[in-house]
């Protein structure tokens, strides 16, 4: 299943993103985790020293790869730089699956040994000095974009993504991609004001959205929470010694996380796989396809010189049945 972390930023997101994807990995269950946030710190959350955070390979610079592999044999994508972040897969597209080895991981995901378990970690790669002026972060959360739309998961296996921090995860169709967004959100007014403005975004596409209020103090907070959005409130999480230990650089073992943690961890992983069950391949495929439309129409036509619409395969429908099986890159 896909999962999304979303929250302003300062709100815990990437630590509460960290700790869910080491409960997954000591279940132990398959996991691809994916820093999409500007701000690149996922590595450092799940232990990695700065070194071995920096060393991560960007998805944005492997782009070309990917959409070589991605595009496979499908006769409807004429060439790889008439692919855009939109494209969607049809018959002759090849398809990702969690559980496989192939050159897009090869290239973009690096294993991170957690205690217990290990997990893939893939990375966009950082907003650098040069980027300023001349590039917008979210063609580098494009390669995520394309790798979303192209994969094809089951209930027991996890991508769980660490989104860009405020509602700039609505400036591409990215936010429909997950079966569960989980809105880290603080007790405060500027905390909630996320809150307000992804439900209001994500009203008309059946985004599941749940919050989780972070940095909790007591019960008059878990009441503001309560009165600011509803029924939308999963669950709260306070102060954890287990987590200022490991800010610290003072790791202990995973199993020494706060029970009250341990037990919220487990109520989003519920909730998370209830949210799969529904999963509808149709509706999923279709608004892949109005997205993709869109951005043909208003940019990616003009950028590529080819009329995108035509890449749309109208009898493709995404999902389990689909074998993803398409020519072999060259060598």
């Amino acid at each position: 299943m896909k999962i999304a972390f979303v929250g302003k930023g300062g709100s815990g997101k990437t630590t509460l993103s960290s700790l869910f994807i080491r409960h997954l990995a000591a279940r132990p269950a398959p996991v691809i985790a994916v820093d999409a946030d500007i701000n690149q710190h996922l590595g450092a959350a799940l232990g990695l020293d700065e070194a071995e955070a920096a060393a991560l390979p960007a998805m944005g610079a492997q782009l070309p790869l990917i959409k070589e592999y991605l595009r496979g044999a499908n006769p409807r994508i004429t060439s790889v730089e008439s692919m855009i972040k939109t494209t969607p897969p049809g018959e002759g597209s090849r398809l990702l699956r969690v559980r496989e080895d192939n050159p897009v991981y090869d290239a973009c995901a690096r294993p991170v040994r957690l205690d217990p378990g290990e997990i893939r970690l893939m990375a966009t790669g950082p907003f650098t000095e040069s980027d300023l002026g001349v590039a917008c972060y979210h063609s580098k959360v494009g390669a995520v974009e394309l790798c979303l739309n192209h994969l094809v998961d089951g209930r027991d296996e996890y991508v769980v993504v660490d989104m860009t921090a405020g509602s700039d995860s609505f400036a591409s169709g990215m936010f429909t991609r997950f079966d569960m967004t989980f809105l880290v959100a603080e007790p405060t007014r500027k905390g909630v004001s996320v809150y307000r403005q992804y439900k209001e975004y994500a009203r008309d596409f059946g985004v599941a959205l749940r919050v989780v209020g972070n940095k909790v103090q007591g019960q008059d907070d878990i009441d503001f929470l309560r009165e600011q959005v509803g029924e939308d409130l999963l669950v709260t999480v306070g102060h954890s010694d287990w987590v200022r230990a490991m800010e610290k650089g003072r790791a202990r073992p995973f199993d020494a996380l706060e029970p009250e943690n341990e037990r919220a961890l487990e109520l989003l992983a519920r909730t998370a796989a209830d949210a799969h069950d529904g999963r509808d391949w149709e509706r999923y495929t279709r608004q892949m396809v109005e997205f993709h439309l869109k951005n043909a129409e208003s940019w990616g036509n003009a950028k590529t010189g080819v009329d995108l619409a035509a890449q749309v395969d109208p009898g493709f429908v995404l999902g389990d049945h689909c074998s993803g099986v398409g020519a072999a890159l060259p060598a």
